[in-house]
């Protein structure tokens, strides 16, 4: 078990970001905080050390995901419907980058998971195909597919204009 200093100097550096992951997996503040806790919570239990500080963050990237997904396959998450939809998180976004969020929220599973890691998080293609355990080629064309979505959902100019 990891000691109150290590798991509070880790809430300073990730809590951000894993709270960023649960939130564009779970659309829902109150789902949000509840596997923030449990990611952290992992982390206090979690009894073996990591070679790096990007091993270290990826560690929380990987659990945070595994961890939405498993709430979201839940029996009591299948038997429920939500109250609140994914716009709940509106004061910290202006509208321009509201509706950009919401479209992103909106791609189909694997363009989304390829766009929020590239440009929320600044992984490379190299580091998104590490963590989603496909080929970097395959995630270069997630992002330009992707993008293509978004560009047609938003309005903007599309390839070739």
């Amino acid at each position: 078990m990891r000691s109150e200093a290590e798991v509070n100097n880790a809430v300073e550096k990730y809590a951000d970001m894993v709270r960023r992951i649960c939130f564009y997996h779970l659309k829902n503040h109150a789902d949000t905080e509840d596997v923030f806790q449990n990611v952290f919570l992992k982390y206090m239990l979690y009894e073996n050390s990591f070679d790096s500080e990007e091993h270290e963050k990826a560690w929380f990237l990987r659990v945070s995901i595994n961890a939405c997904k498993d709430y979201l396959k839940s029996f009591f998450r299948r038997k429920t419907v939500p109250l609140e939809e994914a716009g709940e998180m509106g004061e910290e976004f202006t509208d321009d980058n509201r509706e950009v969020l919401e479209a992103v929220l909106n791609l189909p599973k694997r363009y989304k998971d390829a766009i929020y890691l590239h440009y929320y998080e600044g992984y490379t293609a190299a580091e998104i195909g590490k963590i989603l355990g496909k080929k970097e080629n395959t995630v270069y064309s997630l992002l330009s597919r992707g993008r293509e979505m978004l560009r047609m959902k938003l309005g903007g100019e599309g390839i070739g204009e």
